[in-house]
């Protein structure tokens, strides 16, 4: 990835959360291997790549599939089935052998449901969203369901890789934020955009 000269094209990590994870799944890739000192030098060398740096991660697949930068896309997985379906033999999807677990919080928030009378739906929601149907559908639209027997059933679709947790990897959102993504982090050290 941060040989020859590949260029790479992701969203902003001070802007996307998509691109927080890309951003953590490198330094996770790469600290596994040396520690943080080779994570930094890796992180730092796959950014030096990076053309173009749109908001968002649907810009950063735009701007890789129908504008033609780039030589590969950092983006989450569903994203990248859904650019080669749309592309169909244009591009490759590459599993990486490490990836961040990510797991986007989802709760019910009682005093707002009771006060719109939504709550036993929201929670019939939020009780389906584990079920092996809902995790069938996610699987469907390039989800990696969670549930180990419908996992099995997409086996195919969803290659084996390692995930790490951000509680266990980065001490929770609330220290990986601080420590790479506010202003004066990490990130803001090792970027500097190209002229």
């Amino acid at each position: 990835l941060v040989k020859g000269d590949v260029q790479i094209i992701t969203a902003n990590p001070k802007t996307s959360g998509g691109a927080r994870w890309n951003f953590l799944s490198a330094w996770a890739y790469a600290q596994e291997k040396g520690g943080d000192a080779a994570a930094e030098q890796f992180v730092s060398e796959l950014y030096r790549r990076v053309p173009v740096m749109d908001a968002g991660a649907r810009g950063s697949t735009i701007t890789f599939t129908r504008r033609g930068f780039g030589d590969v896309l950092l983006v989450w997985e569903n994203e990248a089935h859904l650019a080669l379906q749309e592309n169909p033999n244009q591009f490759e999807i590459i599993t990486p052998s490490i990836s961040m677990l990510c797991e986007p919080p989802v709760a019910v928030v009682s005093e707002v449901a009771k006060e719109k009378g939504t709550e036993q739906i929201a929670k019939a929601y939020l009780e389906m969203l584990y079920s092996k149907e809902a995790q069938r559908m996610a699987a469907r639209h390039f989800y990696r369901p969670t549930d180990e027997a419908v996992r099995t059933e997409f086996k195919a679709r969803f290659p084996d890789l390692k995930l790490v947790g951000i509680d266990e990897t980065f001490g929770g959102w609330h220290k990986a934020q601080a420590r790479f993504f506010n202003d004066g982090g990490v990130f803001d050290k090792i970027y500097r955009p190209q002229n």
